[in-house]
């Protein structure tokens, strides 16, 4: 199943079916073209970051049409709700070292159109996050599954336009090492993005609140944005 499809049978009102609800439940349920997931998985602090999902739902709001559930939902990666998600976000800094059920979830979420974002919050290519995470996405897709997203994917123009991945100040000053990542990784899935993975500590650049983005020049939340807008229609 597609994500296009996918939406459309939540649209229906199916999505209180999924969850469990009753179909008379399902049909006076609220329906939402997005709600924001974390993944919580038992080896990390998956925890991370906790003014960041109120942000991108407010940035969702207020740049798009899309119908957004105001609420960050937090499901465990082993919990069979999660294969109704549109969108799912994992991060951390520490071990990622999936169960069996947390395997046997991801796998089938991304093999069956899911979208999972996921962030490196220690911004680097060699910190157990990293390691450890890309050894568990080899074990499950294979050696060669994780490839370098080209600066002209069209997530980079989903909604709003950039040259390629934004710099985070994480990346630029942050820990002064001044370490920039210039591309994205991600996995793709019979020519689909199911998997995209960053580096560059992009939870940590959007996690302030969303009342204090006036004061920016320009709202760096907007990629969070063309994610979102990617993972939903592609």
């Amino acid at each position: 199943m597609t994500r296009a499809e996918f939406l459309r049978l939540m649209a229906g009102g199916l999505a209180g079916v999924l969850l469990g609800a009753s179909p008379r439940a399902a049909r006076a349920a609220p329906v939402y073209d997005f709600w924001f997931t974390r993944l919580r998985y038992d080896s990390g602090d998956w925890d991370v970051d906790q003014r960041m999902p109120a942000n991108l739902i407010t940035s969702l709001i207020d740049y798009t049409q899309l119908r957004v559930d105001p609420k960050e939902h937090v499901l465990a990666l082993s919990d069979p709700r999660v294969l109704s998600a549109p969108f799912c976000y994992l991060a951390g800094h520490k071990l990622v070292e999936f169960n069996p059920a947390e395997r046997r979830n991801f796998e089938r979420y991304v093999r069956n159109g899911g979208f999972v974002f996921v962030d490196d919050c220690n911004h680097d290519i060699d910190g157990l996050f990293a390691k450890s995470f890309e050894a568990q996405m080899a074990s499950i897709f294979g050696a060669k599954a994780m490839k370098k997203l080209p600066n002209q994917h069209p997530l980079y123009r989903s909604f709003f336009t950039f040259d390629g991945p934004p710099a985070t100040g994480f990346e630029l000053n942050g820990w002064g090492d001044d370490l920039v990542h210039e591309y994205l990784q991600g996995i793709e899935i019979n020519g689909r993005l199911g998997v995209l993975y960053s580096n560059k500590d992009y939870g940590c650049e959007w996690d302030y609140d969303w009342r204090n983005k006036r004061f920016l020049a320009e709202d760096n939340t907007r990629f969070a944005v063309n994610i979102v807008m990617y993972a939903l229609n592609s």
